[in-house]
């Protein structure tokens, strides 16, 4: 098999049609995104989505353990010591690195969201962070028995991004703040019940997906493809005799809304930190979420309510455009560089935030989340939105 960090490849189906299948090629780091697969997708999703051959797109990944645990933040780790070591310091914009690697890869996951033709992601394993990025837009998402979705960025000092404020923002109640403000996991079952995924199958039975698509009667019609992958996927489903129970998030739902629906956040964490003992003791799941809550980052906190407020009623290509300058605000601040160094690269578990709790963050300090950098029509993703082709969701 290539080392390429991306594959690519056809597959011949009927009436001379094709799949294209991208599958990302980077297993020993569990497929974490990188700026090279970022270009080489967005590069290939343009070709494909102008080949009249080319009936739809498999979204999938090398390995059993992860469809893609997140961005590669190696890279980015060493550009942000660079830049507060930097006489520029100061300066939201004086990260290129930064400003590059999100730009591009919000630009990916806005071209998957608007893609003409079909997608089926293929979510085996770990979903986490820029994996769900890349899930989170295709057209037919697929979960397994070992799925595991998350937007862990409150344990790194970031936020969740990739549309984060967009797909968080519409699930049921206050789940997306939930997931926001925890980190927590969610198992197969409950990523259906908040539309992070649109079906689950048994993983085992991918292989013959795969041949019976290669056999289906495509045509050249985007809008009929769409229709005819639903209707397979939901076929696979009911021979495989999914049996799909209720995961903890759905079980949670009504305490979850309630710990979850005061005005300020403060008094949401709050009411999440001090949840009754003999609820918490009994359930490891929501022992995690409280845990993760307590130790994350404050401002990364305050950051995810404030973009889920200020982005109820924006379009999807708005959303990306606010959530790059908070991106490279976190950039510029301590805590993204801190959280990555204290979990991925010392990995001593102990990051030292600043400020150390909400109480402490002045309103002054989140006023650089959401600054004009540039003027609109200056502003890197400007062109998102123009001729916007949202697809129907037909699975």
């Amino acid at each position: 098999m290539s080392d390429a960090p991306v594959l690519f490849q056809t597959l011949p189906a009927a009436n001379g049609m094709q799949l294209g299948v991208a599958t990302l090629n980077s297993e020993k780091t569990l497929n974490a995104l990188s700026k090279e697969m970022v270009h080489l997708l967005g590069k290939q999703l343009h070709a494909w989505d102008e080949d009249d051959s080319i009936a739809m797109v498999v979204l999938q990944a090398a390995g059993e353990k992860a469809f893609c645990a997140g961005g590669d933040l190696q890279n980015l780790y060493a550009s942000m010591r660079e830049h507060h070591a930097s006489d520029k310091k100061d300066d939201l914009l004086g990260n290129a690195y930064a400003l590059d690697f999100f730009e591009q890869e919000y630009r990916l996951d806005y071209q998957i969201h608007t893609f003409r033709k079909p997608i089926l992601c293929w979510g085996h394993g770990i979903v986490m962070g820029g994996g769900i990025g890349l899930m989170a837009g295709a057209s037919h998402r697929v979960v397994t028995e070992k799925s595991r979705l998350a937007m862990p960025e409150i344990a790194i000092g970031l936020f969740p991004d990739v549309g984060g404020t967009w797909f968080l923002n519409r699930m049921p109640g206050k789940l997306g703040l939930f997931l926001a403000l925890t980190g927590a996991n969610i198992n197969a079952s409950d990523a259906v019940f908040v539309k992070l995924a649109d079906l689950q199958l048994p993983h085992e039975s991918k292989a013959e997906l795969l041949a019976r698509l290669q056999a289906c009667e495509w045509s050249r019609q985007a809008e009929n493809n769409h229709l005819r992958l639903s209707h397979v996927l939901h076929e696979q489903q009911r021979n495989a005799n999914v049996v799909i129970s209720a995961g903890p998030l759905r079980q949670h739902f009504d305490l979850i809304n309630q710990l979850c629906s005061a005005a300020d956040l403060g008094t949401i964490i709050g009411n999440i930190c001090q949840l009754d003992a003999s609820v918490v003791n009994d359930d490891i799941w929501l022992q995690k979420a409280v845990t993760s809550l307590q130790k994350g980052s404050p401002t990364s906190a305050w950051l995810a309510h404030a973009l889920q407020e200020r982005g109820k009623h924006l379009s999807l290509a708005e959303i990306f455009r606010m959530e790059l300058v908070a991106a490279l605000a976190c950039a510029q601040g301590h805590d993204f560089a801190e959280g990555i160094r204290a979990l991925i690269v010392d990995k001593d578990q102990k990051p030292q935030w600043l400020p150390g709790s909400l109480d402490a963050l002045q309103p002054r300090d989140g006023e650089r989340y959401f600054a004009r950098l540039w003027a609109a029509e200056q502003h890197p993703l400007r062109d998102l939105g123009v001729g916007e082709n949202m697809q129907k969701r037909a699975a």
